[in-house]
């Protein structure tokens, strides 16, 4: 009796042999053109990586901006050619570290950032105009880019002059991270408010980096992954479009965020089937002529969810292996996790090993020298084309219920994740999926681990930061700022203008969020049994 096939992550099955007859009728040209041309597949520059490699981006951020100030300089110092920052719960929410709310999350998953005097310690030292900085921060996205920017000027930066991204994808919070303040409707008019700002005034700034990462991370296979990601995606362009923007005013600006987990080959297949899908998508629905529009741009991180505390430095295999699947990919930068992460925040030494990760793929090995190698590769092609069609089958559901904020409001996409995760679940705890130290392969006993831990008394160092904040600065000026946000927020003004000058006049995340709520109001999701 023959076995089972393997199956793939997103349940379609895994071929022992693939061969001419597995791409019967498969066009190349049509499936793959040339790399840096339509549909994208083969990648979004003629060059790719033969020119030079991906952005290095190493994801950091704890305890106080002091702190992470130093990390990311040891960053620099070592290579790294571009910063990622990571926000405590705190910021990420909208709330000041002295909120009531914010107790005992302080500084914990990354750094507490309350006004820009703490932007001004994060940056200090760091030259903004030669940097690129991503920032994953969403509900109130708009205002770290706006920090980012006062910080740039005190530099003496132009705007003009500052690279880099905020990921501002408040849809994603509603189904996977929970991250989210406002409801999605002035959600999205914020995320409109963004592009237009942008275009204006920050313009080599990405507006929006629409994240399939966390979605992953909350259990979505690969097809689930793209289909919701660009899913959302096709909102912001919807929500733009109806805010009187064109399509090739914004949409070059926008960029993606996914996952690369260690199944390789589906991996790979699940990157070039969400490039062509996208530029499909933004050609033949959007009308988008300016190639750049077409494009997928996106950053990758390694897959936190695969990491397992158990032998922890077999961690170091499974990044190396989930690196190399966004190289072979095609992504435009990578994050690539530490050893230690299921563990606690990463050392200094695993911070660095996970960046020499990346350099020895990329200065050690072939996989720069050529551009897209699985090009033509009878299994890729096939894994290509089946996730592209399962990732369809799955948007066309969304857009059956109304789009991504209708289907997200009728609990769709959400379920349809915790259906998968409780799967995967099921397969690891019966044996069935393989995790290396977990369930086989294990250790009678661990080897003793020392990780870093965040001082808790930052909490009462960043409280006692803002209360000489609050005593230093022109009171009436930051209630005169904040009203004319208000007023702003009220009506169908930009609110970003308002917000800077507000966070200028030394106004607090927590203050100017806390305006914002006061019209706008909170998202309460409604629970469905």
């Amino acid at each position: 009796m023959a076995a089972e096939p393997r199956r793939t992550e997103s349940g379609f099955p895994v071929e022992p042999l693939y061969g001419p007859e597995a791409l019967a009728g498969w066009d190349p040209g049509e499936r793959l053109g040339r790399p840096g041309e339509y549909p994208y597949t083969r990648g979004v520059y003629p060059t790719m990586y033969t020119g030079r490699p991906w952005t290095m981006r190493q994801y950091a951020g704890f305890g106080t901006a002091a702190e992470s100030n130093a990390r990311y300089r040891q960053l620099i110092a070592g290579g790294g050619t571009g910063l990622s920052v990571a926000f405590d719960l705190p910021t990420q929410m909208g709330y000041d570290s002295d909120a009531p709310l914010a107790a005992g999350e302080v500084g914990k998953v990354g750094v507490a950032v309350d006004s820009v005097e703490d932007m001004g310690v994060l940056f200090d030292g760091i030259p903004l105009g030669e940097v690129s900085t991503s920032m994953t921060i969403n509900a109130p996205a708009a205002l770290l880019l706006l920090l980012y920017q006062l910080v740039g000027e005190a530099q003496g930066v132009p705007a003009a002059r500052l690279t880099g991204t905020v990921q501002n994808d408040v849809l994603k919070e509603y189904i996977a991270r929970g991250t989210y303040i406002f409801p999605p409707k002035p959600s999205l008019r914020l995320v409109a408010d963004v592009f237009r700002y942008c275009r204006a005034e920050v313009p080599r700034w990405n507006t929006i980096s629409i994240s399939g990462y966390h979605m992953a991370e909350a259990g979505a296979d690969p097809a689930q992954e793209i289909a919701f990601t660009l899913a959302n995606g096709i909102e912001y362009v919807r929500t733009a479009v109806a805010a009187g923007m064109a399509v090739d005013d914004f949409a070059p600006r926008l960029s993606f965020f996914f996952v690369a987990r260690t199944t390789l080959l589906e991996e790979v297949a699940k990157f070039r089937a969400a490039r062509r899908i996208w530029a499909r998508i933004m050609r033949e629905r959007f009308g988008a002529r300016d190639p750049k529009s077409q494009m997928l741009r996106f950053h990758t991180q390694t897959a936190g969810v695969q990491l397992t505390a158990q032998q922890p430095e077999v961690n170091l295999v499974r990044v190396s292996v989930q690196a190399l699947a966004a190289v072979l990919g095609g992504t435009q930068s990578l994050h690539t996790n530490s050893f230690d992460e299921a563990i606690a925040l990463p050392t200094e030494k695993a911070a660095r090993l996970a960046l020499r990760t990346q350099q020895v793929l990329a200065y050690e090995t072939d996989v720069t020298a050529t551009v897209d190698p699985f090009a033509g590769s009878y299994a890729v092609e096939s894994l290509t084309d089946e996730v592209e069609a399962a990732a369809l089958v799955l948007m066309e559901r969304v857009e059956d219920l109304g789009g991504a904020v209708a289907a997200i409001e009728a609990g769709h996409q959400k379920a349809e994740i915790e259906r998968t995760a409780y799967r995967v679940q099921q397969e690891t705890d019966s044996g069935e999926r393989t995790v290396v130290g977990v369930n086989r392969f294990r250790l009678d006993a661990e080897e003793p681990y020392q990780p870093l831990r965040v001082d808790p008394a930052i909490e009462a160092q960043q409280a006692e930061r803002l209360a000489r904040l609050r005593a230093a600065r022109d009171a009436s000026a930051v209630d005169r700022a904040l009203g004319a946000l208000r007023r702003a927020a009220e009506g169908r003004d930009n609110v970003l203008y308002p917000m800077k000058e507000a966070l200028a006049a030394r106004a607090t995340l927590g203050e100017v969020c806390d305006a914002l709520r006061q019209v706008w109001g909170t998202h309460t999701p409604v629970e469905r049994f």
